[in-house]
């Protein structure tokens, strides 16, 4: 495993990836995953992103219970662990995580979820006249925090919504930067527990999801220089009654560790 950076340096790698400016206030890049991507596209830059965002899988879930993790592992090859932010709650991390910036400068220092207002990587992809896309759901964090941009959002009420309308995009290959918001495991693992048989069922359907994108993904972006993430917000720990919680500065909630995958087009 890698040395652990903090999530702020994940959007200057994405950001440096599609050949666009940074967004203001990103820390520098994460050179671990900056140097695979570089390597798996031969220097070339990707021209289309798939981000999908599975809330709250911890790094001690992920590791536990790789085998339910197994699809999504078999279709990622760089492993990369970072430490989120604090409080370690789902508008803070993914305010961090496209923008790159810590909470401070972002705006969102709690369970709130205001429009963010400074400069973002979507306003970054849309100066450069790159076409981005969210896919959420209507209560959740990415459904929110990014709106006001002159860019497409599919707000959808259910996760079947919003994962036929992510296949929908993949298939009519129109978008450079899609991201996909599941918060599944992370609803069902506050009313159950983390390791709980119901919050467990979510964690494999979220690698049999991204499974599935990333399969249309392969056979539908082949003239793309592409990179796929499987990128979670924050971690989450059991408390008292068998719940799952998360928001404190410990390691189980604040340890994640991303997967990626970079394919070059076909000649």
């Amino acid at each position: 495993m890698v040395e652990r950076k903090s999530l702020d340096t994940l959007c200057a790698v994405l950001a440096d990836a599609m050949g666009v400016e940074r967004p203001k206030h990103a820390a520098e890049p994460n050179t671990c995953l900056a140097d695979y991507i570089n390597t798996k596209l031969g220097g070339k830059k990707a021209d289309r992103i798939f981000m999908y965002n599975p809330d709250a899988v911890a790094q001690w879930i992920y590791e536990k219970y790789a085998p339910l993790m197994e699809r999504v592992i078999a279709h990622t090859e760089c492993a990369v662990p970072f430490r989120t932010v604090m409080p370690s709650v789902t508008p803070v991390c993914f305010g961090t995580m496209y923008t790159g910036a810590q909470p401070e400068v972002h705006g969102i220092r709690k369970y709130e979820k205001p429009i963010i207002a400074i400069d973002t990587l979507y306003d970054a992809l849309i100066r450069a006249g790159k076409k981005p896309a969210i896919v959420a759901d209507s209560e959740c964090s990415m459904g929110k925090i990014y709106l006001g941009r002159e860019m497409d959002y599919f707000i959808y009420d259910t996760r079947e919504e919003v994962n036929a309308k992510a296949a929908e995009l993949i298939l009519s290959d129109e978008y450079d930067f899609i991201a996909v918001y599941n918060g599944n495991y992370d609803s069902v693992m506050h009313k159950h527990g983390p390791e709980s048989r119901e919050a467990l069922a979510e964690l494999h359907a979220n690698s049999e999801t991204f499974a599935l994108f990333d399969t249309l993904i392969e056979r539908h972006w082949k003239q793309h220089n592409t990179v796929v993430g499987f990128a979670m917000d924050h971690g989450c720990h059991e408390i008292d009654g068998g719940c799952g919680s998360h928001g404190l500065d410990m390691d189980e909630d604040l340890h994640i560790v991303h997967l990626y995958k970079a394919y070059s087009a076909e000649e």
